[in-house]
């Protein structure tokens, strides 16, 4: 094996990334030969089944029974990839996935893990699940997480900023978030009853470290777990400088552009108006070298809390709110410079209105 570097999504031209060169650049036991490290593994599987439109070979690079979580359920086996995929693109034919990174980390037994940033430019020619065509244009951020194992993934967390996506379409976020409220009432499927587990877990399991790493890109574990608990389950604001660049920029749900921690600070006190009990549970962290003495970490983490104050997703309901998200960071100078988070805001609000529907319907 060669001393060349493990591929850099983030730095690396695509021509590059779908011809690499040199040969093998890291052990990769169970994966085919052709892919050099990981990174290039998931690269050029995405390619090949979005740009290239073989989605059938999401039967090879998917186990049989995969398991995919989103915001809004589980999806469980390959078939089910296959036939999602074959739907996106009959909704969006000429959708294309970019990635902008992958964050990866060895999770032990032959196990790779990634953080998948990706941009997606499409166009709304096909009936969605959010309506009919309407030839609208659309920009929105994903990131997918996936463990893989010996050439297939075997279970995916996918965060995709639905809210963008719908308000692009031109509708109405709490209108479209309501009206899949009442499909799943009349399915007799309940999102926070399926959450319930999750929502347990995360209150039992929350993030507590109050110690602040001196060096983050050494410690980038530490930083996240720090961060976490002193911003989101501490509510301490006033250590927002202490995390984040005062130049930093973040993206946020509904394709919501921040800059500044003064404005990531103003949005999640918003939040937490809504949910002034939330409580973070880090999931998974994953780093990789961004330029020398720099790192990128990505955060696979939950939240859990009652919406209890009235704001973001209207009139307070009293209930349990579980969020599913993913952040991206990059920190430059012991600060997080840029930061990408995502989670499916309009899964969320559905979530609301499905049990004031429920509500509503017992009081009835």
């Amino acid at each position: 094996m060669k001393n060349l570097p493990v591929t850099h999504v983030a730095t690396t031209d695509l021509s590059e990334m779908l011809a690499p060169q040199g040969g093998q650049r890291m052990a990769l036991p169970g994966f085919d030969k052709e892919f050099v490290d990981f990174p290039d593994y998931i690269i050029r599987i995405t390619d090949r089944i979005w740009h290239e439109r073989d989605v059938e070979l999401c039967l090879k690079y998917y186990s049989e029974d995969c398991l995919i979580h989103t915001q809004s359920g589980d999806i469980v086996g390959a078939q089910t990839v296959v036939d999602n995929t074959y739907a996106t693109m009959k909704s969006f034919p000429d959708r294309r996935l970019d990635a902008d990174n992958v964050i990866w980390s060895k999770d032990g037994d032959g196990v790779f893990y990634s953080s998948h940033l990706i941009t997606s430019k499409m166009t709304n020619d096909g009936a969605s699940e959010f309506g009919p065509a309407t030839g609208n244009k659309v920009r929105v951020l994903t990131i997918a997480d996936c463990a893989c194992k010996d050439n297939v993934i075997f279970e995916e967390w996918l965060v995709r900023d639905y809210g963008a996506i719908v308000e692009q379409l031109g509708f109405n976020i709490d209108a479209k978030a309501k009206e899949l409220a009442e499909q799943d009432v009349a399915a007799g499927f309940d999102l926070v009853a399926f959450h319930a587990n999750n929502h347990a877990d995360v209150l039992a399991n929350a993030v507590r470290l109050t110690e602040q790493p001196d060096v983050p890109e050494k410690r980038p574990y530490a930083f996240a777990k720090s961060l976490f608990s002193h911003i989101w389950n501490m509510k301490d604001f006033s250590k927002l400088g202490d995390y984040y660049d005062f130049r930093v920029g973040a993206k946020y749900p509904n394709a919501q552009d921040f800059y500044g921690h003064d404005e990531i600070g103003s949005f999640l006190g918003d939040l937490f108006t809504i949910i002034p009990d939330a409580q973070i549970k880090v999931e998974h962290v994953a780093d990789i070298p961004y330029l020398p003495g720099t790192r990128d970490v990505a955060v696979r983490w939950s939240l859990a809390g009652m919406h209890t104050g009235d704001g973001l997703y209207g009139p307070a309901t009293n209930v349990p709110i579980y969020i599913m998200g993913v952040s991206q960071f990059r920190i430059i100078n012991g600060r997080i410079r840029e930061e990408v988070t995502v989670w499916d805001d309009v899964a969320v609000r559905q979530m609301i209105e499905g049990a004031r529907l429920r509500s509503g319907a017992l009081r009835g």
